[in-house]
């Protein structure tokens, strides 16, 4: 996303974070085999992960997640559901894959990062559509 945002020189309209919500691989880089997919298109590997936290659901205006179980993750982190409109999933953004759940690279075969780029690329391209029309 961020640099679908600096390719159309919108960069200081958006503040753009990416956050698991298990800390299991916290302050790391991504996957060497996501950084290889992101290299081959062009994209720089930039960020390390964080943890989503409740900071997260009010500070930010949009909260996408990945699949139902990080949605129910993150949505747990608002038990009185004042945030919960801007908790949504990202396949709501696709138009490309018919999906509910962006699948884990991780258990993807040799194709499974590229597959989950290709998906990551449909939704970002249209929230970023539907966010500057």
């Amino acid at each position: 996303m961020q640099h679908l945002v600096d390719q159309a020189g919108l960069t200081e309209q958006f503040d753009i974070e990416s956050a698991g919500t298990i800390g299991f691989h916290q302050g790391a880089t991504p996957d060497s085999r996501m950084q290889a997919v992101m290299k081959a298109r062009g994209i720089p590997v930039i960020g390390r992960s964080k943890h989503l936290d409740s900071f997260d659901l009010e500070h930010y205006d949009l909260i996408l997640a990945m699949d139902e179980s990080n949605l129910a993750d993150a949505c747990a982190l608002d038990p009185k559901g004042q945030y919960r409109k801007k908790i949504k999933l990202f396949s709501e953004y696709c138009s490309e894959h018919a999906i509910t759940d962006v699948p884990d690279p991780y258990y993807g075969g040799e194709d499974g990062f590229d597959h989950v780029m290709d998906i990551i690329e449909d939704g970002c391209r249209n929230l970023l559509k539907s966010l500057t029309d």
